[in-house]
């Protein structure tokens, strides 16, 4: 029995292991909605965080990487009409009694008022007593009335004629608001006297950017004899004048080299160094009130009245100098010879040359009076205006090739020139 007992083998034993189950513990709807609540808290935290450190940041940024400025752009005019002609309109029966006449008066200074926003001073800085700096007309600084035109990203852009730039180093820029910065020169046209100066936009207070705002330019093509104007600027010897006319003539052209600008005449009284702005019935600048520009002799006296270049005549050119660029210049003076002309006179058609300016891109290249340029880099040339346009398309420092004809001893022969384009800064 034993030894059957010892042959049978012994049940294996069984042995249970117990699997454990790891359950997340349960979260209370209270728990969670905390937990929520904390991380919005660090997030925000954080974000404030990272907002303070970019802006702390940002200036040093620019002045390490660079910052690219946004290219200034002007409207091009939506309505092209030869200068001086009407445009037909109906025109209701006016009358005029004294509320009529109180209302037109009212409207065109709440239209002056809004156009002030566009307008500062920019005068040469002096040496005079700090107290001086405390008013707000210093009759000894050279001034000028100032357009602001656009802001780029940075800078606040503004145009000034450029008799404040002879002989000064130094520019103030007069706000409105009493406010005075310091001005940059960015680039001048000696050419067409006009000149663009900037200011940081960092540097012009809250209270001031407020009370400004970039001008709105108008088609001086559409104007005519008789249009209601507005004068604003340095008209009487002071800042801020404020002046109400009508347009006595568009006839008249201020000849530059390479180019002319329509002058738009005025019946507003204006100071022997008087500058401004010329604005229309919807706020709208027109033209750069300027001396000089209807003295035919050096002999005759200042001007009594306000006349203005035409704003269309120099957007282009403008907008070049906003944007920091040197206005192509060649020194050619010139008239438009018509196909009347060229059939009357045995001329061709083109650009007559009338004076070449010293010194000039184009004496260096050999052209001469009495040459018709017929074409600039390409582009065909049928006058002054042509021409300018062609000129305006060039680059500073770019050699374009002048095609034309010169007189020989029987005709007009063809005649080529390599000029190089300058700049009359």
């Amino acid at each position: 029995m034993q030894s059957e007992q010892n042959s049978n083998p012994k049940p294996e034993e069984e042995y249970s292991f117990l699997t454990e189950t790891i359950k997340p513990k349960s979260i209370s709807r209270k728990k969670l909605f905390v937990q929520l609540i904390r991380m919005a808290i660090y997030g925000v935290i954080i974000g404030i965080f990272a907002c303070c450190g970019f802006f702390a940041l940002k200036p040093w940024a620019e002045r390490t990487f660079g910052e690219e400025s946004e290219e200034v752009t002007i409207p091009k005019d939506t309505v092209e009409l030869p200068k001086g002609e009407a445009v037909e309109t109906e025109k209701e029966p006016l009358i005029l009694d004294e509320q009529s006449y109180r209302q037109m008066m009212d409207k065109l200074y709440l239209t002056a008022q809004e156009a002030k926003k566009c307008l500062v001073t920019v005068r040469v800085k002096s040496d005079e007593d700090w107290t001086k700096e405390l008013e707000k007309t210093n009759s000894s600084a050279v001034s000028s009335a100032g357009i602001i035109m656009a802001e780029n990203g940075g800078e606040l852009l503004v145009v000034a004629d450029n008799s404040v730039c002879e002989k000064a180093s130094e520019w103030e820029i007069l706000f409105t608001d009493g406010k005075s910065l310091t001005g940059t020169l960015k680039v001048q046209d000696k050419n067409r006297g006009l000149a663009v100066f900037s200011i940081d936009e960092e540097e012009i207070p809250e209270t001031t950017a407020n009370r400004i705002q970039p001008a709105e330019l108008g088609n001086s093509n559409l104007v005519i004899q008789g249009d209601v104007v507005i004068g604003l600027g340095n008209l009487f010897g002071y800042e801020e004048g404020l002046g109400y006319g009508v347009v006595s003539s568009v006839a008249y052209e201020e000849v530059f080299s390479d180019g002319q600008c329509g002058i738009i005449a005025t019946d507003i009284a204006v100071a022997q160094s008087g500058t401004g702005i010329l604005i229309n019935q919807k706020g709208q600048i027109i033209g750069l009130i300027r001396q000089g520009l209807l003295r035919h002799g050096e002999t005759e006296g200042p001007e009594v009245t306000a006349n203005a270049l035409a704003i269309s005549d120099l957007k282009a050119v403008m907008e070049l100098m906003l944007n920091g660029k040197s206005v192509p210049y060649a020194g050619i003076h010139g008239v438009t010879v018509t196909a009347e002309v060229a059939e009357e006179q045995r001329i061709p058609e083109g650009l007559y040359v009338t004076q070449i300016e010293g010194d000039s891109p184009a004496m260096a290249a050999g052209i001469q009076n009495g040459d018709v340029i017929q074409s600039v880099n390409g582009e065909d040339v049928t006058g002054i205006t042509s021409f300018e346009r062609a000129v305006l398309k060039c680059t500073s420092g770019e050699s374009v090739k002048v095609q034309g004809m010169r007189r020989g001893s029987d005709e007009y022969v063809e005649a080529a020139f390599s000029l190089n384009v300058g700049s009359k800064e």
